[in-house]
């Protein structure tokens, strides 16, 4: 279930006195579904619904949810405890109801008071959360449950359906019944709404219904499957089957989105205006000799060494007072407190530039790890980051002074590949932003291991990282502190060096210098390899040697593939052999392309005392659909083979004494 908050609407006439609506009854189970142990239509299940009922009434102020879970495995025993937040400043939980029913009919109803936790609150905000577990739960339970939710006469709460989740369900209702008088609803600033719209992704079949008689959308919808679970999908929020109600000033979408991208522009170009301070602080930063680059990546330089308060911490009202300083209310005050906001601080930069002659222009993203935008979806809400688009020499790039440590023209992942509403010459329009290219992302691992007779090692690691993987840990380095690094990249090491072998980090080099590579350096120690008599079997790839490659074993694709970044790995490896021993095989090299999309490419180099091992792995994709699959688990078996050959040392046979 979906919090509910930010979501209401005012209506401007007075509440009528209703009683209040009879809620869902508890159903006599089935004999099938008090035996059933599986579901055909959804193999492997932990648990599935038997049945849920959304009902939301905007005449009444009231929204209320009724489920049936059939309990299959251990794990779907977790479905027995219920969390609903809620907003406790204008919503009431109520008329919670609930039972577990034994296959052999037993019932046990909840006969404790559900526990009503402050999750968080303000002197404005409070979010609390409604828990109740269900008693004697079991495999092969049927957990049943209802609650209602209750809203404040003065508010009207279009809902979210949300018709598909993690778990299979056999049937589901839902319905709404919107405001009485529609034409007086408003929005929190007074402004008429007036018009109830919908948005939809529903399977072909399926479809709202709306009863003109007495005014009421419903829903019906049998055997709706979980969402897939499979590794490197794309967010799902805009892309599982829901329903989404909005109270609305317009007739379309595209009215929807016209007039709020040209709100949108204004507001930001009212906060990047010009003003007589920013004018002094550009002259003194740049020359007028300094080409439009030079004066781009200057400025940029001074507005990302300010304090991004999204990756430190916000000031307090209280320490904002003591230290007379009041909210940023456009770009000057920004540079005045040198400090802001990841969108404060890209909305100075995008002043900066235009003062100093750069056509520049904002944008806004959504965060690729959270959301797929959708333009049928009518919220601003779906974007999340503000971008400038400079032209520099007559070419437009994108900049992300926002994303604390982003070099210059390289943009966070998640607001690489992903849509933007855009101010441009024509007006607001919609635009994807680049993707990567994976020579901006080249992560070069590089070890140096010495190998004692018994197969123990000793020495040391340092992995040079470039975009995405450089920018997560300058990211990981503001937001922790240097114990907690430690722990998170010791954990990361965990990941990619062999079974029996530890990394133990030491520090890193350029950790605050964006404009350079970042290094972590550590030292391993450990065991490697097998000793089998006057043998030595070691891992012919060092690093990822016990790693699971992805996609190997899933043998079939639902989704598309999102893997965030196009990215090269070059491994560098020295063994250093111990005395008497000589190589006998070493892994061969190899290549294995996949023509436009990625390439392996593995040596070896032996001599006398030392052996040299390099991979180059580039993969010079993010997103695939689905039907590009097979290709790609073929490519990825490939490589799951290639590294799994093995360096084998042999021992040199010991000359016999003269006698």
């Amino acid at each position: 279930m979906k919090i509910r908050l930010g979501l209401a609407v005012a209506v401007v006439f007075a509440a009528f006195a209703h009683s209040l609506p009879v809620l869902a009854q508890f159903q006599a189970p089935t004999q099938e579904e008090l035996q059933m142990t599986s579901e055909p239509k959804a193999p492997g299940a932990s648990a599935i619904y038997l049945y849920r009922e959304e009902v939301d009434d905007d005449t009444l102020h009231f929204e209320s949810y009724y489920a049936r879970i059939k309990v299959l495995t251990e794990k779907g025993k977790e479905l027995a405890t219920v969390n609903i937040p809620y907003s406790r400043r204008n919503y009431t939980i109520t008329d919670i109801k609930a039972r577990t029913i034994h296959p052999d009919g037993t019932i046990y109803p909840l006969d404790v008071k559900p526990s009503d936790l402050v999750e968080e609150k303000s002197k404005d905000f409070q979010v609390n959360k409604m828990v109740f577990t269900l008693p004697n739960v079991g495999v092969g339970s049927i957990l049943e449950y209802r609650w209602q939710l209750r809203y404040d006469d003065q508010w009207d709460v279009p809902p979210d359906w949300d018709v598909q989740g993690p778990y299979f369900v056999r049937k589901s209702h839902y319905s709404f019944k919107p405001s009485r008088d529609i034409e007086s609803v408003t929005d929190g600033n007074g402004n008429a709404l007036g018009k109830l719209l919908y948005s939809s992704m529903l399977p072909p079949n399926e479809q709202v219904n709306l009863d003109k008689l007495s005014r009421k959308y419903t829903l019906e919808v049998a055997d709706m499957p979980a969402i897939p679970n499979e590794d490197y999908m794309p967010p799902m929020n805009t892309l599982k089957a829901q329903v989404i109600f909005y109270y609305s000033a317009y007739f379309n979408k595209d009215e929807y989105w016209q007039h709020t991208g040209s709100k949108w522009s204004k507001e930001m170009n009212a906060f990047a205006d010009e003003s007589k301070g920013l004018k002094q602080a550009v002259s003194q930063l740049i020359a007028p000799t300094d080409s439009e680059e030079v004066k781009a990546r200057k400025l940029y330089d001074a507005v990302m060494a300010l304090d991004n308060t999204d990756f430190t911490r916000e000031k307090s009202k209280a320490e904002m007072k003591s230290e007379h300083i009041k909210p940023a209310k456009d770009a000057d005050d920004v540079w005045t407190h040198k400090s802001g906001s990841s969108d404060e601080i890209a909305l100075l930069y995008l002043a900066m530039l235009r003062i100093a002659g750069i056509k520049s222009y904002a944008a806004v993203v959504s965060n690729r790890n959270r959301v797929v935008f959708n333009s049928y979806f009518m919220s601003m809400g779906q974007f999340d980051d503000v971008l400038v688009l400079a032209t520099i020499d007559g070419k437009e790039i994108a900049l992300d002074p926002g994303a604390k440590f982003s070099p210059f023209g390289e943009l966070d992942w998640r607001h690489a590949m992903t849509a933007a509403m855009r101010q441009s010459d024509k007006g607001v329009e919609f635009s994807n932003t680049a993707g990567i290219p994976y020579k901006q992302a080249v992560t070069s691992r590089i070890a140096d291991i010495t190998i004692a007779k018994d197969g123990s090692v000793a020495g040391t690691v340092r992995i040079s990282m470039a975009g995405p993987a450089a920018l997560q840990w300058r990211h990981r380095a503001i937001r922790n502190d240097e114990d907690e690094v430690k722990k998170q990249f010791n954990e990361y090491l965990k990941g990619i060096l062999p079974d029996g072998v530890q990394g133990d980090f030491d520090h890193f080099l350029a950790l605050e210098d964006y404009h350079s590579q970042l290094m972590g350096i550590a030292k391993i120690s450990g065991s490697l390899g097998t000793t089998t008599g006057k043998r030595v079997f070691l891992p012919g790839e060092f690093f990822d040697s016990h790693a699971k490659l992805p996609f190997v074993a899933e043998e079939k694709r639902e989704m598309p593939v999102d893997m965030q970044y196009s990215e090269a790995v070059v491994d560098d490896v020295t063994y250093h052999l111990p005395d008497g021993f000589t190589v006998e095989s070493a892994p061969p090299d190899a290549k294995i392309p996949w023509a436009s999309y990625a390439a392996l490419g593995t040596k070896s180099k032996v001599d006398k005392s030392t052996v040299v091992l390099t991979r180059t792995f580039i993969r010079g994709f993010s997103m695939l659909a689905a039907k590009d699959y097979p290709a790609l688990r073929d490519f990825y078996q490939k490589v799951a083979a290639a590294d799994q050959q093995q360096l084998v040392l042999e021992q040199a046979a010991v000359a016999s004494a003269k006698n």
